[in-house]
Order: structure tokens, then C-alpha cells, then sequence
């Protein structure tokens, strides 16, 4: 007969099993995921598409504070879209938000959205330049390269023409934050400033851009190999899956090589990917490169990936909740779960 010892562990590792097999039947709760009442796991916190419109600028340091209040929460990250579509581009909002961002007590991590330089070329926006707005928008949020806002702290930059795209690891998951934004990555002319198609500036910019992302997806990809993590998260603000609407190839095309690279890379890798986006406002979770998806074809991808998890933030009108992501500790059914937290004010 095994001994107490013996059987205390044979209980725990049938718990183990029992509690990872109800876990893959249910959605991805924090609360839901074994070992959470244990120490030593990540907290993180996700927003995007926000602040969006005079009501929610006036109620944005109350959401930075109750974020800053949840002692679980160490980091912070922003994927993009720091206004609506319909307001002014004018600089003072953007050191408006950056002094928001620095209000963070803990590490925030900001990638740009289309609607703080990609879109600016609008009346409404007040007929910029995009470029020249994408240049000021990297003055402002981007003029300590390798620093993050908020509470200072170090992360990587691959390339530093795009400081930008930042590289981090926590508790065994590597992220990658890439500058991927809607507007097809910003091939759709801008109309605002006369223009009916795509200068060659901007495809040579969007070709640069995209390149450069590419790059630091597959070089995460191989460290986190390397280093056998357990998981990787990408976070960007385009949607490249956007389910509310059939796209058209002059909405899709931009994204194509980077959805290629993102199926190659999750079928090699041995642990749990990740993709984070706004974009579309909507809370979803999805596998979107699993065998039989429409997205498979529209992206000419020929071998599935059905590892890749896509998980949208509320975001726009819909902003009512951030997202928190816990990093479970080994022997979960996942390596991450999450929840969405109600704003209070």
C-alpha cells in the first residue's frame, strides 16, 4: 500500500488532471484557473481604443487610478488608439494623454492605433499629414527609446528606427508589441489631403514598418524557443480578423505577410500564443487560423494554426471594462487567463 506521503501526491496530481480537464471546457477565467490562490504568478493589465470623446477624457484618470489601485496588476499595456476617428489630431491632446500615460504606477507599454497619425489626413482631424503626425506621435510617447511610461522600466527595442515595437519577457511568456495599425496599416489613401490612392512615401513607410515587425515577431518567436517559454503574446492595434464585417482586399491586404509569419510561428512553437488587438471595440476571443476559417484563404495561408488565441478589448462606446491577465503558474489547463473588470466611475 503507498504511503501516506505517495498518496497525498497521487490525490494532487489526480486533482491536477481533473481540474485542467473542466478547465478546457470553460472560458479562460483568472478565478477559474488552478494554483491562483498561490504566489509568483503575473498580473497585467490590457486597454485600448481609449480614451475615445470629451466624456471619456474627463473620466481617464479615474480608470488610470483604479488600475494603479489593483495591487496584482505590475504592468500596463496600450494597444493603440489614443482618440476617436472624428476628433482634432492637434498636439496638445497627445501630451494630454502622455501626461495621463505617466500617471501609471506601474510599467506601461503603448503601441500607436491609425486614429493618432494614420487617420489625421481627415477635415475632421484637421487635414494633417500622416506622416508628419506618426513623427510627432513618436516624439511625444517614444523620446526615451527602451523605456516604458509609467513607472520606468527597461524593455528591449529590435529596431531603433521603430522604437515603438518593444520586446519583454515575464514569468516564462515572451511579448512583442508591433506597430500594426487599421486603414489596411495605413495603405488607404488619404482622402482628407486630396489624395485618391497611396503615395509611394506612404508604401514605402507602410513596407518599412511591416518589415520591421515581421522581424521582431520571428526573432520572439525564437528566443521564446530557446529559452522554452511557455508562452507568446503579440499585441498590435489593427484587427486583422475583424468578424463584424466582410472585408474587401483593400481593407486585408497590408496584413498578409505578417498573418503568414504568425501561422509559421505558432505551428513551430512548442507553448501557447497569444494575439491582443483593438480596433474593432468589441470584446471577442477566438482561434482564428483554426482548420476550416475563412481567414485561412483570405490570408493564403496553407497550414493552419490552430494554436493561435485572438483576444479583442472593449474599446470606442463599447469601453466600459479593461482587461486583466493573470500568467497561471505551470500545470494549468493555460498559460494565461483573463477577465474583464467593470470601470467604476
Amino acid at each position: 500500500m503507498p504511503s501516506t506521503a505517495r498518496r497525498s501526491v497521487l490525490g494532487a496530481a489526480c486533482l491536477t488532471l481533473l481540474t485542467a480537464a473542466l478547465a478546457g471546457a470553460a472560458p479562460a477565467l483568472a478565478a477559474d484557473a488552478p494554483g491562483q490562490a498561490k504566489p509568483g504568478h503575473e498580473t497585467f493589465a490590457v486597454i485600448g481604443d481609449v480614451p475615445y470623446g470629451a466624456d471619456q477624457v474627463a473620466k481617464f484618470p479615474g480608470w488610470v487610478d483604479q488600475i494603479n489601485a489593483d495591487a496584482q496588476v505590475g504592468l500596463v499595456f496600450h494597444v493603440g488608439d489614443i482618440k476617436n476617428g472624428s476628433t482634432r489630431c492637434d498636439d496638445a491632446y497627445y501630451r494630454m494623454v502622455r501626461a495621463q500615460f505617466d500617471r501609471f504606477t506601474d510599467p506601461l507599454v503603448y503601441t500607436p492605433g491609425d486614429n493618432e497619425w494614420t487617420d489625421c489626413h481627415r477635415a475632421n482631424n484637421g487635414a494633417y499629414d500622416p506622416l508628419e503626425r506618426l513623427a510627432f506621435d513618436r516624439s511625444v510617447f517614444f523620446d526615451r527609446p527602451g523605456t516604458t511610461l509609467g513607472a520606468p522600466a527597461r524593455v528591449r527595442v529590435p529596431d531603433a528606427a521603430y522604437p515603438e515595437n518593444v520586446a519583454l519577457r515575464r514569468d516564462g511568456v515572451s511579448f512583442a508589441t508591433l506597430h500594426v495599425v487599421g486603414s489596411n496599416n495605413d495603405l488607404q489613401p488619404w482622402t482628407g489631403i486630396g489624395q485618391t490612392t497611396a503615395t509611394p512615401d506612404q508604401v514605402a513607410e507602410e513596407r518599412g514598418r511591416m518589415d520591421a515587425s515581421i522581424a521582431s515577431l520571428r526573432r520572439t518567436f525564437a528566443e521564446a524557443t530557446q529559452r522554452h517559454d511557455r508562452a507568446v503574446m503579440v499585441l498590435q492595434q489593427a484587427d486583422m480578423f475583424d468578424p463584424t464585417y466582410t472585408p474587401t482586399e483593400a481593407d486585408i491586404s497590408a496584413f498578409r505577410p505578417l498573418v503568414q509569419a504568425l501561422a509559421e510561428e505558432t505551428s513551430r512553437f512548442d507553448g501557447d500564443v497569444y494575439l491582443v488587438n483593438g480596433d474593432s471595440h468589441i470584446y471577442n476571443s477566438d482561434r482564428p487560423l483554426a482548420p476550416g476559417s475563412v481567414w485561412l484563404e483570405r490570408y493564403g495561408v496553407t497550414q493552419p494554426a490552430a494554436g493561435l488565441e485572438r483576444i479583442t478589448v472593449d474599446g470606442s462606446d463599447n469601453n466600459k471594462d479593461w482587461l486583466k491577465v493573470t500568467v497561471n503558474r505551470p500545470g494549468a489547463a493555460s498559460t494565461l487567463s483573463w477577465e474583464r473588470v467593470p470601470y467604476t466611475g
